[in-house]
This record gives structure tokens, C-alpha cells and sequence, in this order.
């Protein structure tokens, strides 16, 4: 990777880093040697600010990013800056004289291009709060943010509390029914269960001092436990009809912006929460930092379209068969649901995991931040420069970039930092890495690829990701590349498992290719070229289940040829012959949904996860065959033998096919059918007639 047309600056952090310029500018085929300053943010700032007039600039420092932007912005350079972290991520180890290989491959990934921008998804809040809970915590609250944002309050759960003094924000009182949105669009259903309508009741206190079981609190909320039902309240109030013990209230429903749920258990019940939407409990400085980041909630916002959807490869559901459910099924933030025989997502609920891209068998569901094709670029590049400055058995660490850059940084600083052999690779979020890159890395010269986790980190994704390296592990296996190539490791055994991994075999030659949007095709390059650099060349590898390619076993006797299974298969696996009765299918095409062996009326067809390689996995193969039966009126082939023997069993008896002909039109071509018909009914007239 050449760093020819940017300007680099780099620094050894006061000499904690071991850093040759020369080899570097060598690895990094820069036109002369690399120079390192010692303390380029504060003796040396004077070189940093030189280098502002020239267009590209990358600077191997991410601590002190605040202060080089600044002095950027007060010289009014129009200069792109990308920082990038060699310290904590490679110096910073007790292999940091070794690393020098992973800091030319770190600085080969600064020097990339950025993606181009995706979609943006849009919001709008204009700061209508929802504060939903037991009295007490709700109406504080309600008072301490009334002269920031515009206040709601929903009781609920019971408890003490006391009304304002003054009446400057609705407060109801009920049960939720339903909670759905998201920020700027909560929609939230409730049912009144108090007696004592809030928004009618003037708060004379009258019920509380007529009430003799002290049933009613300052909150105007009726404990229904303690009421003895003596309706002392009903006369003493006031106002006619703020209470009344025999109210049906239909439900309600609003739309909020924000809402704080202070209730004891989270009305919204998913790993990542909606934006807009907090759920602290009962921690008074959980409620305190809740509060103030909702304050900060209020004018338009944007974030990227982290998906797309290409409807015509799901293979979700077909006329009401169940499919392919995994991406509903990893989704964090239920934003994936289904609609028909398709799935539908919406955007403004996605929190951008990836995990739906991860799973998916047909790349119907693609990630976008980045793009395959953008990472796939990154880490070819990472590659192939950590290759060329003489690094060996490279191993890729992706993570996050919150708690697992936070991991990271942590072990260079108070650990023995990264082996030298670990290219550490940030992302949004880890779920997104799918078994296209992991074995596209590996294809690039990768040893192995390991996932952090942290606890933040959702149960579902790191299954997805275990489930994905097993398959991806089952292949390298069968093609004779020995060691352990995936691993998802969490934060707490970060250093102990990166320093105890022994490498893995990677292929001899790395892949040229590029990876593509789509993700069979990505995976068809990859496996093409493990299956060309591999110690073994088997016909075929043995997957697990749910794996994303396999055959399919169909049973012959019991097979009609109904070809029901074409009609269900979304990926084209399974197609007709136009001349003569036969089933067949291309395996590459095959995701292994169960359409198929769902759909089958004769229960006749078995799934089986396996990886067929060479040419003879996209060359269309016959399943099932037969003898075609000929319309017994025009001699015209129109369907299978087997097919219409098994429908005169089965309809033989019926009474619908008691009458004469019936029968025998159904061994009929659809043609002869009609004229069959037509001739019966003008016979069946013309004896009336006579008669």
C-alpha cells in the first residue's frame, strides 16, 4: 500500500515506541524515509502545523486528535486528517519491537479512501416528554425537567406521591396497553384503572379527607386493596364525575418525542432500547443520567441506513410456509418483522448490530456501514502490507467502537498490550462480521479472525457469531487447514486468550479479488480460492445444520412430481424441464431454507448441509423423473403417471367424482378438460329439451 500522495506524521510518544522510519517507509512505499518526531503535540506542534497546507494528512495519534483539530481549525486548513492509534493498538506491547509489520498495515488502512456516504435516516423531536411510573419518582421528575421540556406524566405502578401546587403539565393516570416508536414518534396506549379521573379532578383534597381508610393519597391514586367501597369520596367531591367506580374508560392513545419509563420493569423489553426511550429503574443516578441525555434530545437528528434489503432473494415465507426466520430472530431492537412472504424493517428502530446481514443465507440482507466491498478493501490492504514489511500468521481482532476499543486500549495500556501477530479492526458493531469476511480474510492471508465481545454485547449476536465461525471452521477443516481459525473472545479473557492462540494454517497465495456486494458471490471467491490453495481437495465438506449451503434428498417413490417445491424455492435451486417430467436442482443456488420439504404435500424431501465444490455444484443435477401420462382425449403429455394415479386414489371415492366423466377428466389435459365439459352441459340441455 503506497502512502505517496499523503502526508504522514508520525511520533514515538516521547520515545515508548519503537518505531524505524526507514522500514516503514519502505513497507509503506513512501517516496523517502518516514521521519518520527518524539513529541509532535507539544515541542514539535511546529511540524504538525507546517504539514497543514498539504491536502491529505495522517497522523499516528488518537489521544491528542482534540488538539491537532484545533490547531487545523485556527490555521483554516483545508486538509483531510485521519487519525489512527499505533500506540495502544501495536507499540504499546511487550512485542512492540516486533510490530512494526502491524503499524505499516494500520497506517495502510488510515491511507484508504472513505467509503461513499449511505442514506440517512431522519428524526424530529420537538421535546414532548412522556414520564411513566409510580407517583412519586414520576412527579419529581416531571418537576425538575417541566422548564426544559414539555411534560407528560403517566402514573402507573402505585405509590406515594404529591400533585404540583400548580396545574402547568397533564398528568394521567392508567396501565399501559402498548408502547411502540421511536424518538419523535412514540406512540403509547394506556387504560384508566383509577377511579378518579386526573384531568377532571380540581384537587380540593376532599376525597382524601372524607376517605376513612385513608385509600387515597396526595397523588389522587385509589389503593383499590384498602378502599372498603363506602363512596365517601363520590360525595364529598365536587367536581361531578371525577369519580366514578364504575368507569369502562376506552383506551388511549398519544404521540410522544421522549419517554423516561421509571416503571420497575421496562415497558420496551429489547436489548438495544429505541432512540428516545429510556428505562433507568429505580437508581436515582440512573434516573438522573437518563434524564439529562433525553434533555439533549430535542431538534432534527440523523443517523446512516445501516441495511438494505433486496426483497427477491428472502427466503423467508412462501404462500404461508415458513422459511428462513434467522434474521427476525438475531434482530436486538425489533425492528425486523414479518410482512408476508417477505420481511419488513424499519429503519428508525435498527440500532445497526448487523446481525441480520450476518445470518442471512441469501444476502437478501446486506450490512452498509460499511459495505462488504469497503471492508473487504480495508483488510486486503491491511493484509497485504502487513505481508510485504515481513509480518507473519496475521489475526485480525474485530471490535466495537465503544466498549471493545475501550478493551483494547485498556490491555496497551496496564497489559501486555496486543502479540504483535494481532491487527486489531474496528467496527460499529461486531455482529456484523459474517462469514463472508471471515473467510475472505482468511482467503487474504489471515490466520485467524476473533470477535470481541464485552458485556454489553447481546447473547443472540454472540451465538450468531459462534454458529458463523462453526460453519466457516467446518470448511477450512474439510479442506486441510489445520488449527483454530475463528474464536469469539470475550473481554475479561482478552489478553490470555490472544497470547495463548497458536497460529493457524492460512493458504499459501492470497486472494487478488475483491469482495462483492453480494454475499454468495463474495462467498464463491473465497471458497473457490481455500479449495485451490488447500492440502486436501475433496468433492465435498460436511456442514452443520443450518448452514447456508447443502443438497437436498428427494424420495422417488413418494415424490408425484408436483413440482410444489419449484413453485416455494426463492433462490432458484430447484427448477422444471420443459421436456419431460423431471425435478432438478443447481446446489450452489441452495440456502437451505426448508421451503421446499415444508411445502411438499407427500412429505418426500430432505434437506442435507453439505459444501459440494468445483463446477459440478452450479451444473443443474435431475432429483426425480417419470414416465409422463398422456390426456386420455388428445394423447397430449400434460403430467406425470405417478401424479395422476395418485390423485384417482385419493379422489376416487369422493362424491364429487361420482358422476360419470368425472373421473376421466381428470385425465384430461386442461384443454380437453374444457371441451369435455362444454360437450356434457350441451348434451345434458338438449335432453331437457326433448324431454
Amino acid at each position: 500500500m503506497s502512502l505517496a500522495s499523503k502526508t504522514l506524521k508520525l511520533c514515538s510518544c516521547n520515545g515508548t515506541l519503537a518505531l524505524d522510519g526507514k522500514r516503514l517507509g519502505e513497507a509503506l512505499k513512501t517516496r523517502q524515509p518516514i521521519t518520527v518526531h518524539r513529541e509532535l503535540c507539544r515541542k514539535e506542534a511546529g511540524a504538525f502545523q507546517a504539514a497543514l497546507a498539504d491536502p491529505d494528512l495522517i497522523v499516528a495519534c488518537t489521544q491528542e486528535a482534540p488538539l491537532f483539530s484545533e490547531l487545523a481549525s485556527a490555521a483554516q486548513s483545508q486538509a483531510r486528517i485521519a487519525f489512527v492509534n499505533i500506540r495502544e493498538a501495536a507499540g504499546w506491547s511487550a512485542e512492540g519491537r516486533e510490530a512494526e509489520p502491524k503499524i505499516a498495515a494500520l497506517l495502510a488502512a488510515a491511507a484508504l479512501p472513505e467509503p461513499e456516504p449511505v442514506p440517512q435516516v431522519d428524526y424530529k423531536s420537538a421535546g414532548e416528554l412522556l414520564i411513566i411510573g409510580p407517583a412519586g419518582a414520576a412527579l419529581d421528575w416531571a418537576a425538575r425537567l417541566a422548564g426544559t421540556l414539555q411534560v407528560n406524566v403517566l402514573l402507573s405502578g402505585g405509590g406515594p406521591g404529591e400533585q404540583p401546587a400548580e396545574r402547568n403539565y397533564p398528568v394521567w393516570s392508567g396501565k399501559v396497553e402498548r408502547l411502540a416508536g421511536w424518538l419523535g414518534a412514540f406512540e403509547v396506549e394506556w387504560t384508566q384503572q383509577n377511579p378518579i379521573d386526573l384531568e377532571t379532578c380540581t384537587r380540593c383534597n376532599a376525597c382524601i379527607r372524607a376517605c376513612p381508610e385513608q385509600a387515597i393519597d396526595y397523588s389522587y391514586q385509589i389503593d383499590m386493596d384498602k378502599c372498603k367501597a363506602h363512596r365517601a369520596c363520590v360525595k364529598a367531591c365536587g367536581a361531578i364525575g371525577a369519580i366514578n367506580f364504575a368507569r369502562s374508560s376506552a383506551p388511549r392513545k398519544e404521540v410522544f418525542d421522549l419517554v423516561l419509563d421509571l416503571s420497575r420493569e421496562p415497558l420496551v423489553r429489547v436489548p438495544e432500547l429505541p432512540q428516545g426511550y429510556a428505562a433507568p429503574g429505580g437508581d436515582p443516578l440512573a434516573q438522573a443520567l437518563a434524564a439529562q441525555a433525553l434533555t439533549a434530545l430535542v431538534g432534527e437528528f440523523e443517523k446512516p441506513r445501516f441495511f438494505n434489503y433486496e426483497a427477491r432473494l428472502c427466503a423467508h415465507s412462501r404462500s404461508g410456509r415458513k422459511g428462513c426466520d434467522l434474521c427476525l430472530e438475531v434482530c436486538s431492537s425489533g425492528a425486523i418483522t414479518a410482512d408476508g412472504d417477505k420481511v419488513k424493517v424499519e429503519p428508525h428502530l435498527c440500532a445497526g448490530c448487523g446481525g441480520c446481514a450476518t445470518v442471512c443465507p441469501s444476502g437478501a440482507m446486506t450490512y452498509a456501514t460499511p459495505r462488504v466491498p469497503d471492508m473487504g478493501a480495508r483488510l486486503k490492504a491491511m493484509l497485504a502490507t502487513y505481508r510485504e514489511a515481513g509480518g507473519k500468521d496475521a489475526c485480525l481482532l474485530f471490535h466495537d467502537a465503544g466498549e471493545g476499543r475501550k478493551a483494547v486500549m485498556e490491555l496497551g495500556r496496564r497489559g501486555k498490550g496486543l502479540p504483535a501477530r494481532v491487527i486489531p479492526v474496528e467496527c460499529f458493531h461486531v455482529a456484523s462480521v459474517g462469514i463472508d469476511l471471515m473467510l475472505g480474510a482468511i482467503a487474504y492471508g489471515a490466520s485467524q479472525v476473533c470477535v470481541l465481545t464485552t458485556e454489553r454485547t447481546a447473547d443472540t449476536y454472540a451465538a450468531a457469531l459462534a454458529k458463523q465461525m462453526g460453519i466457516g471452521q467446518a470448511i477450512l477443516r474439510g479442506l486441510g487447514y489445520a488449527g483454530e481459525h475463528f474464536s469469539v473472545v470475550g473481554e475479561d479473557s482478552l489478553e490470555a486468550k490472544l497470547w495463548a492462540l497458536p497460529p493457524a494454517r492460512a493458504p499459501a497465495q492470497a486472494a487478488a479479488y475483491n469482495l462483492a456486494a453480494e454475499k454468495r458471490t463474495s462467498l464463491d471467491f473465497a471458497i473457490d480460492h481455500l479449495a485451490k490453495q488447500a492440502p486436501q481437495a475433496p468433492e465435498e465438506i460436511a456442514l452443520p445444520a443450518g448452514a447456508p449451503f447443502g443438497a437436498l434428498v428427494v424420495d422417488k417413490v413418494a415424490c408425484t412430481l408436483c413440482k410444489a417445491c419449484i413453485g416455494a424455492c426463492p433462490e432458484s435451486a430447484l427448477l422444471d424441464a420443459q421436456d419431460a417430467p423431471q425435478l432438478r436442482f443447481i446446489e450452489r443456488n441452495c440456502v437451505q431454507c426448508g421451503l421446499c420439504a415444508d411445502t411438499c404435500p407427500e412429505d418426500a424431501i430432505r434437506l442435507v448441509p453439505r459444501l459440494l465444490l468445483g463446477a459440478q455444484a452450479k451444473q443443474p443435477v435431475v432429483l426425480n423423473e417419470a414416465a409422463p401420462f398422456n390426456c386420455v382425449r388428445c394423447g397430449k403429455p400434460f403430467a406425470t403417471k405417478a401424479m395422476i394415479e395418485s390423485m384417482l386414489v385419493k379422489v376416487g371415492g369422493h362424491s364429487m367424482f361420482a358422476a360419470g366423466g368425472a373421473l376421466k377428466r381428470l385425465q384430461m389435459c386442461a384443454d380437453c378438460r374444457v371441451v369435455d365439459m362444454v360437450s356434457a352441459k350441451d348434451e345434458s340441455s338438449i335432453h331437457d329439451y326433448r324431454k
